[in-house]
This record gives C-alpha cells, structure tokens and sequence, in this order.
C-alpha cells in the first residue's frame, strides 16, 4: 500500500470534514485517516464564524448590561472609553488555542494533517503540493466563503471575514444585507456604540424565518434606536478624499439616495461554496448552477466513494449540521449501519441578534402550505422580561408555538428574546420528538423564568 494512499481522505478540517475524520477513527481505529486544509483547522466555525461572533455578542451584552448596572443599584464609574484592541487580542489567543487543540486531537487520534491546496486530478485522487493522494472514500467539506455583491466600489468594502481583523473599532459603520450574519453584526456594533446603519433590500429583515419572529425584531430594533434603510437597493460604494465610504442607492418610494461618512462598509448578502478551484470535473463530481455539490440524501456525490458534508452542499449552512452529517455518514461508511444519515427536519437555530432569536420547526406560512391553515392552530405570547422590571428600557420577549391539529402536535417553536439562545436546545428535543400542546401544559414551570411560558401559554387558549 502506498504511503500516499489512505481509506479515508478528507478535504477540509472545518467542523464538518474533522468531525467525521475523528469519528471514523473511533469506530474503527485499524482506519488510514487523512485531513487536508489549506488555511487554520477549524473553518469558518472556529475562525471567523461561530466562536468569535459570539464572543463579540457577549460583549455587546457585557456592555447592555454595564447600561442597565445604575437602574440596579450599583453605582459603577465606567472609566475611559471600551478597549476593542485588547478585547480582539484575547479573543485572537482564544481561537489560536482552539486551532491548536484542533490539531492535538488529530494527532491523538492518528490521523495525518496535509497543509494545503487540495485539487482533484482524477476519481478519488488529489494533488496537493505537488504530491499525490488517493482515497478509497474521500469526503469534500471545504466549506464556503462570503460573497460580494457586482456593484462599483464592492471590492472596497469590507465581508464577515475582516470584521474580525478590524484593529479598531469604527465609530461610523454600514452594514449591508438582510440575513443574519448581517443582522448579528449589525446588531452588535450598535450595542458597542457604533453609529451604525443596516440596508436591506426589502421590506423586512430574516425573512425566511417566522414573520412574526421578523417583524418583532424589526420592532425591538427601531426601538433600540437602530437605523435600518429597509427596500434600498445598492448601487455603489466610493472612498472619499478623506477616507470615509459613500454609499449609493435606490430607496423605493423615495428614488436615488446618498449615506455619507462610514468608516467602515460591510457586505453579509450571502455566502458561496469553496468548489471553483477544486478540479471536480476531473472526479466526475456534479455541481449544481450556484456550484454546490450535489448530494443525495446519505452525502452521496454523483462520483463513486465520494462524499460532501456541510455549507458545500448549499443546504442549511450550520456548523451542528455539517457535524451531524459528518458523524452520521462515518458510521454509514465504517461501522455497517446502512441506512444511517441525517434528517435535515426540525434544525434547530439561533440568531445572536438583539435580543436574540431562538427558532426550530416549521414557520406558520411552511406550516399552513403543508398541513392546510385550517388544520393549524398558533398559541403566541408577548410580555417584558423580569429582567427588565428594575430598568427604564422594556425590550419584549415574543413566543410562538404552532400546532397541528386534531392532536396538537407541535412542529413550529418561536421565541424572541432574553435568554432564546439558550432556551430552544431542550425545546428543540420535544419538538423533534413529536411532543403535542397538551404535554406542554402537563409539564410543571420553573418560576420565575422566561422559558416557563412555552409550558403555561394561554393556558390551553389560542391568540
């Protein structure tokens, strides 16, 4: 057997390709297990994803709740103005230690690390450095990368990626963009008390979640004092003389506009599969016309022992997932359970936005489509935190549930609010579970909480 040749060869160490290299490895440690990554092991998770936005959430709640210390007692003399650069060294050391335990753990587990650009020359061959690798299974999980608009001046501006090499913390920001990247960034540099702007090119933000769930942030956010520009189409970015960023658009309604004097200017209008430069031509690997890989419902490419897991495939572009996916076609392929694969129903998801938004299930319009609007009944609750009882600012927290009926099983879960991030993972349970209206009811509250309203809404009554 060659030195380069391996039973398993996985094309990327983000969460998706180290997950499933690792839990081959465990299922059957007889296995020749390589990863190939041409950047940091981790992707964008790690990198300049998941990890360190949410350290930016924490700290633009750190900083909410510094507002909210006097309203509280405390008389708290904030001195001198909020450190970005020490707070971004920090966090920097923090993924640079993530990125290290990521390596430790490959070798723990004897898997071979190949740095590098990685391009297939043929079926389940790659070459990488010059050197050639060959597979007998090999896994695509290179993730994607944010994209830019083709509009004058784009090239100038700024993606999710730099946010987190900015050095300094711009007092004037432009965020452009609906999703939730946009939303969580924007979100969090007005926390940090950035003058900060969101465009949207429609009427409503987040808009393939629940409407309602849309429409109560776009509430809570207009009364934060956040600035959105919703149905504003850009057209272009110039720099200025004196180095500010002068945004074009057309506003419906109101025609042509001009925002001047951003620091910064940041696209999040979505992302794109890393797939261009990989050779898939050459391994008989499809891809469809946004180039992600197309896959069957067990990772299956159209190429024989080839297999992509996570944001390459273009659907439900979660690290959990591309994890699950991952670990699922391991024991598929190394540990004789056929029929073992992912169900991609009832994904669980949270938006670090302000407040934060917690969702798992159908929205009432999928559910309406799917079951009949007749055959949907919705409990829904609005109400202010007791958190914010001792404070002069009232954000609400909105619940949702949507039922089938007759039995009232549950297949939407809702909440906008203090707290949502870490209250959906048990719910999440019951609703994948199949759990109805009537067991919430049967389930005894913890009080005084947020969460224990999902279990008392309306006591049996729908809004």
């Amino acid at each position: 057997m060659s030195k380069n040749f391996f039973n398993y060869l996985v094309i990327g160490a983000g969460s998706g390709g180290i997950s499933s290299a690792r839990r081959a490895a465990l299922l059957k440690p007889s296995l020749k297990i390589a990863v190939i990554e041409k950047s940091r092991p981790g992707g964008t998770c790690v990198n300049v994803g998941c990890v360190p936005k949410k350290v930016m959430f924490n700290t633009a709640m750190v900083n909410e709740t510094l507002h909210d210390a006097s309203e509280y007692g405390f008389d708290i003399a904030r001195k001198g103005q909020f450190q970005w650069s020490a707070l971004k060294e920090k966090r920097d050391a923090y993924v640079k230690r993530l990125n290290g335990i990521y390596n430790s753990n490959l070798a723990k587990d004897n898997i071979t690390y190949i740095q590098g650009d990685a391009r297939f020359t043929g079926e389940r061959t790659v070459e990488v450095n010059g050197e050639v690798y060959e597979g007998e299974h090999v896994l695509i999980a290179v993730g994607g990368a944010p994209s830019l608009p083709d509009i004058p001046g784009a090239e100038l501006c700024d993606t999710s990626d730099q946010f987190f090499e900015w050095d300094t913390l711009p007092s004037k920001c432009l965020v452009i963009g609906a999703g939730y990247i946009a939303v969580e960034i924007a979100g969090i540099l007005h926390n940090l008390g950035v003058d900060s702007t969101l465009v949207a090119r429609r009427s409503a933000i987040l808009r393939s979640f629940d409407t309602d769930i849309s429409k109560n942030l776009m509430s809570e956010m207009s009364d934060a004092g956040q600035n959105v520009q919703y149905n504003t189409t850009p057209k272009s970015i110039t720099k200025e003389e004196d180095g500010t960023f002068t945004f074009r658009g057309h506003k419906e309604g109101e025609g042509d506009i001009e925002l001047k004097g951003f620091e910064k200017v940041l696209f999040a209008v979505g992302r794109h599969p890393l797939t261009s430069k990989l050779g898939l031509d050459k391994a008989g690997i499809n891809v469809d016309s946004r180039g992600n890989i197309m896959v069957d419902e067990y990772q299956n490419t159209t190429a024989e022992r080839v297999y992509a897991v996570g944001d390459v495939c273009g659907k439900a572009l979660l690290t959990p997932v591309a994890i699950a996916a991952g670990r699922h076609l391991s024991h598929r392929l190394f540990n004789e359970e056929e029929g073992r694969k992912l169900n991609y129903e009832n994904i669980p998801t949270v938006v670090f936005s302000h407040p934060p938004i917690g969702t798992v299930g159908l929205t009432q319009a999928e559910a309406e489509a799917q079951y009949g609007a007749d055959n949907i009944k919705v409990y829904q609750s609005k109400f202010t935190n007791m958190y914010y009882s001792m404070t002069t600012r009232k954000p609400k927290t909105y619940m949702k549930l949507i039922c089938v009926l007759p039995e009232e099983r549950i297949v939407g879960l809702h909440v906008l609010g203090l707290g949502a991030d870490e209250m959906l993972q048990g719910f999440s349970v019951a609703v994948v579970a199949g759990a109805t209206k009537k067991q919430f009811d049967s389930t005894v509250a913890i009080h005084p909480t947020s969460a224990e309203e999902f279990v008392t809404m309306n006591w049996g009554m729908s809004v």
